[in-house]
C-alpha cells in the first residue's frame, strides 16, 4: 500500500486515520497486536518500531529479558474494516531493542532470510508459493476440557443431522456426509458468506483465483489464492485467516482451520502449490520427453521435499490435531511419492498446469494450524537442498506413481517412506533431520529447539486427558 513512510504520514492525515495497529506473529502463529492512536504516530515510529514486551509470547524471550521492538513494514499497511474506529494495520518484524538487529525467533524474519538464501542456489529467479486455505464454518459451537466435563459440539444448518430438527424450520437442503464437494446453493448455504470473504481478502490486496464448498458436508470450504513470494505469501495467509475469521464472526457464524474438527467427515488442508521462475517462466518446465515436462530442477525440488518431508511435518503440521487428518482412507496424503494428478501422493503435480508457464507442484500434507512463515520457509529450504545436493528420486522410491497408494500392491507400499502419524513423531523426525534448514543461517538452532519445546508441551498438556470415547469404550467394564 504505500513504499515511503512519508506517505502513510499524508494518508494519515488525509484519511482521518484514528489508530493504528501494529501487528506481529507469536511462534505458534498468532497475530499479536499493539494499537497507537494517530496523533502519536511519527516517521520516527514508523522507521524504528514501538517497544513492546514479548515475555508473554508462547517461545519467545523470558520475562526479565522481554523487551524488544516491533517495526511496521510499510508495504502491509491497509484498513482494518473489523475495528470501529478508522484503523490502519501494519505487519511488523521484531527487531532487538537496542541493537535494532532481527530477532532470530521472529518467523517473519526466518521468511525473509530463506528468501534472501535462495539466490545462492537459483540466482536470480523466485520461488513462489499459493497456498490453498480449507477451512470449516459452523453455525455454533461448543467445547470444555475441565477436570469433571470434557467434550466438544458443533453445528451446521447444511448438516444432515439436521434435517429433523424442528427448529428453526427446515427446508429439506441438505448434504449427505463427504459429499459437498462443489455443492451449489440452496444445498451449499455458505456461498454468499464465501463471496464476502473473498471481496474482503481482494480488498486486502490478495488475488483470489476462486472459492468454493469442499468435500465435508456441514460447512467445509476453500478460498484459492494467486502466487506470490514467501513472505509476501505468509503474510496474505495471516491476512486471510484474520478476514475469515472476522467475516464469519459478523455473520453469526465461526470459522476453524483445526484440521480435523469432527470425525469421519473430511479434514482440512493447507495445500501448497510452489514452482521457480524467471522472466515469467516456470524453471520446473522441460520442452522435452520428461515425465509431466519436469525440469531437472523441478525433480530436485520435488526430492527435497520428500527426502525431508517427515520433519517438514514437524512445521507444517504441528497440532496433535493435524494427525486425524493424516489417516489412510481419505485424500490426506500419508506417503513420501509424487504422481501426475495423484491425490493420495504427498507431492502432486497438478495436470492442468503442466505448461511452461507455471509448472508446478503441490506439497499436499500442510494444514493452516502451522505457522506460515515458518512452514513456507521449510519447505523452501527442503526444495533448494534438494536442488543443491541432488536427489535420486528411484533409489527413494519417490516415484512418480500413477496409482492410489491403497490400491498399490503390498511389497510396493512398504517400499515407500510413510510419514509421521504423530506430532511427537515428526518433533523427533525434525531432532534428527534439520542440518538443511541451517543453511545460510535461516532457521538457527535456538528456534528449531524452542519449536520443539513448545510443541511437546503441547504433547504433554493432551496425553494425560481422558477422551470422551474412552468413556463409551471402557466405563461399563
Amino acid at each position: 500500500m504505500f513504499s515511503e513512510t512519508e506517505e502513510v504520514m499524508q494518508f494519515i492525515e488525509d484519511e482521518n486515520v484514528a489508530m493504528v495497529d501494529l501487528r506481529t506473529i507469536d511462534l505458534p502463529g498468532r497475530w499479536r497486536s499493539v494499537t497507537v492512536p494517530a496523533g502519536y504516530v511519527t516517521e520516527d515510529t514508523l522507521r524504528e518500531g514501538v517497544g513492546v514486551d514479548t515475555s508473554s509470547y508462547a517461545g519467545y524471550k523470558s520475562v526479565e529479558a522481554g523487551d524488544m521492538r516491533v517495526v511496521p513494514d510499510v508495504r502491509t499497511g491497509l484498513f482494518d474494516r473489523y475495528c470501529e474506529a478508522k484503523t490502519l494495520s501494519f505487519i511488523c518484524d521484531i527487531v532487538e531493542p537496542m541493537s535494532s538487529a532481527a530477532y532470530l525467533r521472529d518467523p517473519r524474519g526466518v521468511g525473509q532470510r530463506a528468501e534472501e538464501y535462495s539466490s545462492e542456489v537459483i540466482g536470480s529467479a523466485e520461488a513462489v508459493f499459493s497456498p490453498e486455505l480449507e477451512f470449516y464454518v459452523f453455525s455454533e459451537v461448543h467445547y470444555q476440557a475441565e477436570m469433571y466435563a470434557a467434550g466438544y459440539s458443533v453445528d451446521s444448518p447444511q448438516a444432515q443431522w439436521e434435517s429433523s430438527a424442528d427448529e428453526p424450520a427446515r427446508k429439506g437442503y441438505t448434504i449427505p456426509a463427504h459429499e459437498g464437494y462443489h455443492a451449489t446453493p440452496p444445498r451449499d448455504q455458505l456461498h454468499d458468506l464465501r463471496s464476502a470473504m473473498v471481496l474482503a481478502i481482494e480488498a486486502a490486496g490478495v488475488p483470489v483465483r476462486y472459492h468454493h464448498h469442499e468435500v465435508g458436508a456441514p460447512g467445509q470450504v476453500e478460498i484459492e489464492v494467486g502466487f506470490g513470494r514467501l513472505t509476501q505469501m505468509a503474510d496474505a495467509t495471516m491476512t486471510m485467516k484474520h478476514i475469515i475469521k472476522n467475516e464469519a464472526f459478523q455473520a453469526g457464524m465461526s470459522a476453524t482451520f483445526m484440521p480435523k474438527p469432527m470425525f469421519g467427515e473430511a479434514g482440512s488442508g493447507m495445500h501448497v502449490h510452489q514452482y521457480v521462475r524467471e522472466n515469467g517462466k516456470s524453471l520446473f518446465w522441460d520442452p522435452g520427453d520428461t515425465y509431466a515436462h519436469l525440469s531437472a530442477m523441478g525433480l530436485n525440488w520435488t526430492g527435497g521435499l520428500l527426502k525431508h518431508a517427515a520433519a517438514l511435518l514437524a512445521f507444517c503440521n504441528p497440532s496433535t490435531n493435524s494427525y486425524k487428518r493424516l489417516v489412510p482412507g481419505y485424500e490426506a496424503p500419508i506417503s513420501a511419492f509424487f504422481g501426475l494428478s495423484n491425490r493420495t501422493a504427498a507431492v502432486r503435480v497438478p495436470a492442468y498446469a503442466v505448461n511452461e508457464t507455471e509448472n508446478r507442484m503441490e506439497f499436499r500434507p500442510p494444514d493452516a494450524t502451522c505457522n506460515p512463515y515458518l512452514c513456507l520457509a521449510a519447505m523452501m529450504m527442503a526444495g533448494l537442498d534438494g536442488v543443491r545436493e541432488g536427489v535420486d528420486m528411484a533409489a527413494n522410491h519417490f516415484g512418480p506413481f500413477a496409482e492410489n497408494v491403497e490400491d498399490m500392491d503390498e511389497e510396493m507400499r512398504k517400499q515407500i517412506r510413510q510419514l509421521p502419524t504423530s506430532l511427537p513423531a515428526a518433533l523427533a523426525a525434525l531432532e534428527e533431520d534439520h542440518e538443511f534448514l541451517l543453511a545460510g543461517g535461516v532457521f538457527s538452532t535456538d528456534l528449531i529447539g524452542a519449536w520443539i519445546d513448545l510443541k511437546q508441551e503441547e504433547v504433554a498438556a493432551v496425553a494425560p486427558r481422558p477422551h470422551p470415547y474412552e468413556y463409551v469404550l471402557y466405563y461399563d467394564l
